[in-house]
């Protein structure tokens, strides 16, 4: 029995040794090297199971990756009959977040249907169109779903009740790479909510009007989903890749950076752009896609 269990104890820390994917996290490493910021990173291979974890548990501001629970609660509020994924929505301007959005140039008392208002959020990431279903949904709502569904560190900050310390840290909400690829991981595997609103979810996060940066790096011939946000002093970009020979998903958070500018050129944009240039070409690296030259003026998405 001693045996036994000595030979059990033995498989599973090799085991946990294999996962680790030390190559490809030297890499990583030295990609991140001369950051002028604090980076997180954990990317994940859904199919060989090897996994990379760089600040991986550390806290970060989630920024509009936030809106990816908020989508959860909605579905799961939908899947309990509480809500109905066409219904109509009367808007009215106290829902007006200040900004560009979309949804803001609305006119008091114009309808919408719900199904869209979820689109802007996740498509747009429109925050008039987030903070509207927040509402609707309830903020302690999600973070019980999130609780409920083993999420340690992910919640909502912003507009509930006794997360008035932690927003003032982290903003909106806070997460950490890992929490974030594991509810990516959820979606995909048809774990979020149910299987149906996991596909819902899917599509949803399959048209994203802002992929100048980790998607840029991606063919656009290959589906993805995923969810960005940014802020001055944090950017951040959580991406599912279903890759030719195998897919994975990765998640990349940035904070306190020293470059805090809205160009092309930003540090963390481009350390985000450079991480999901080096996945790609290490998961495929036959592929010999690469952005076409002059490109970069039609990806100046405002």
């Amino acid at each position: 029995m001693k045996y036994k269990l000595l030979f059990a104890l033995f498989l599973t820390a090799t085991t946990g040794f294999a996962q680790t994917d030390k190559k490809l996290t030297a890499q990583l490493q030295d990609a991140l090297k001369g950051f002028n910021g604090l980076a997180g990173i954990y990317v994940h291979n859904l199919k060989t199971g090897k996994t990379v974890a760089i600040n991986a548990d550390t806290l970060f501001p989630t920024a509009s990756m936030i809106k990816v629970s908020i989508q959860c609660g909605l579905m799961d509020k939908i899947e309990k009959g509480e809500l109905q994924y066409n219904q109509k929505l009367v808007y009215r301007d106290s829902l007006l977040y200040a900004g560009e959005d979309i949804l803001g140039s609305f006119k008091d008392k114009d309808t919408i249907q719900l199904s869209k208002v979820a689109m802007l959020m996740i498509t747009m990431s429109d925050n008039t169109a987030s903070l509207w279903l927040q509402k609707l949904v309830g903020g302690a709502y999600i973070n019980n779903w999130l609780d409920q569904n083993g999420f340690k560190v992910m919640r909502v900050n912003s507009r509930v009740a006794g997360r008035e310390a932690i927003r003032k840290k982290y903003g909106w909400g806070v997460t950490s790479p890992y929490e974030m690829c594991r509810l990516f991981n959820m979606i995909y595997n048809g774990e979020a909510v149910s299987p149906a609103a996991s596909e819902r979810m899917m599509r949803n996060m399959g048209r994203i009007y802002w992929d100048e940066k980790a998607l840029a790096q991606i063919p656009p011939y290959i589906h993805t989903i995923s969810k960005q946000g940014a802020v001055d002093a944090s950017r951040s970009e959580t991406v599912l890749v279903n890759a030719p020979h195998g897919d994975y998903v990765f998640s990349i958070i940035t904070n306190n950076n020293k470059d805090q500018s809205w160009k092309p050129t930003n540090e963390a944009d481009m350390l985000i752009r450079k991480v999901s240039a080096l996945l790609w070409h290490y998961y495929e690296p036959k592929s010999k896609w690469k952005p076409a030259d002059g490109v970069g003026k039609f990806m100046l998405n405002e």
